[in-house]
């Protein structure tokens, strides 16, 4: 009897079941981009128009895509990327996508606005993972929450710089984005359409944001929540806060949300050990130009002080390797392995992470190249600059 399960050959049919199987408001949260969108789409169109050297008569038995990040071993060189409301696109989505990020050998960074706290993430693994961090009004709650991600034995944090303040996501304020969802009538019908995802929430005890809630004075519920949130994104933040973290942060430290060459040096100036070039998937600043455009110059900027990583637009193996021939030490995965967990939970994560894998392999291969820690730009067709 045939099987009724969809054949995934890529993350796009990720895509598709996790647009089937998740709530609407929770799908858009995470298929989108701010206002146009334009930088949201030029991520990936900048990436896809990268053409690979094809070479062939080189052997290329025995390839290896074991590296490491931040010293640690990694499989090959991808991470999950910290995301918001994960556990929204699947009940307990954090703590299935640590999981599955441990079993393949890859760091998962939990986002301050997850679901699952960090105890509750800490409770369901083994390694230590990565845990990322925004600078709020609240300095207090900061240092306690630095303090609880030392706890849980967090061997890194990941610092987000480009959210002082939100850009405008259409969708988001459409939908009335929330979590739980408001009882409308427009979501009771959605979410009659989405037993698996109901069930699944209905078990579980992770509704809201785990590491906030109950954390902080005052906020005890998901109402006061809001408005606790709304008021805490600090539109002051400097460099001179980065400066204050490391000196309450003695592990590692990786500074997200660099687009420009001046403010990664900065960064590295200010104690980090990593950079990550990203516009947060297009979520921010529409009009930006594309990460991979503008890797390579960050990457010789600061490539030989501190690790690059890379997120945005990240959808392929090929992808990857891309990135990796253009500077950057390891890629950060978003909304590639949330497409998988929406479709089909951890076992969705897993395959994420799978499908990556080969692709990567494979493509190394086509181009003649055996370790993924020897490719660089003789890889690429071109050795221009890909457009914004």
């Amino acid at each position: 009897m045939a099987s009724s399960e969809p054949v995934i050959t890529c993350i796009e049919d990720l895509r598709l079941l996790a647009r089937r199987r998740v709530p609407r408001m929770f799908y858009d949260y995470v298929d989108c981009g701010s206002w146009t969108e334009r930088t949201y789409r030029a991520n990936s169109e900048a990436l896809s128009e990268i053409p690979l050297r094809q070479r062939v008569g080189v052997p290329i038995s025995g390839r290896s895509l074991a590296s490491r990040m931040l010293g640690e071993p990694v499989s090959m060189p991808v991470a999950i990327a910290p995301t918001g409301l994960t556990g929204m696109q699947h009940a307990d989505g954090e703590i299935l996508a640590a999981r599955a990020a441990e079993r393949f050998g890859v760091p998962f960074t939990l986002s301050t606005m997850s679901i699952c706290s960090i105890e509750d993430v800490a409770a369901h693994t083994s390694r230590p993972f990565w845990f990322q961090l925004y600078v709020m009004k609240d300095r207090a709650f900061i240092e306690r929450l630095v303090a609880r991600a030392r706890d849980a034995g967090c061997s890194a944090l990941v610092l987000t710089l480009d959210l002082q303040i939100q850009g405008q996501r259409h969708k988001d304020l459409k939908n009335g984005l929330s979590t739980p969802p408001k009882p409308t009538l427009r979501n009771l019908l959605d979410l009659a359409t989405k037993p698996r995802w109901c069930l699944g929430m209905l078990r579980t005890k992770r509704r809201s944001f785990g590491n906030i809630v109950g954390h902080v004075d005052g906020v005890t519920d998901v109402s006061s929540l809001a408005g606790w949130v709304s008021q805490q994104f600090d539109p002051t933040l400097s460099w001179e806060d980065v400066r204050w973290l490391r000196t309450i942060w003695t592990g590692k430290l990786i500074v997200k949300g660099i687009m420009d060459s001046d403010d990664a040096r900065a960064a590295v100036e200010s104690g980090a050990d990593a950079v990550v070039v990203s516009n947060h998937g297009g979520r921010q600043l529409d009009g930006a130009p594309s990460t991979i455009a503008v890797l390579p110059d960050i990457a010789e900027a600061v490539g030989r002080r501190v690790e690059v990583l890379f997120d945005s637009g990240v959808r392929s193996g090929q992808d990857v390797l891309k990135a990796v021939a253009l500077g950057a030490k390891g890629v950060l995965i978003g909304r590639s392995f949330l497409y998988g967990l929406g479709a089909m939970g951890e076992a969705g994560v897993t395959r994420c992470l799978e499908i990556l894998h080969r692709e990567l392999d494979l493509t190394m291969g086509l181009c003649g190249v055996t370790d993924i820690q020897a490719v660089d730009g003789a890889i690429l067709m071109r050795r221009d600059r890909p457009a914004a």
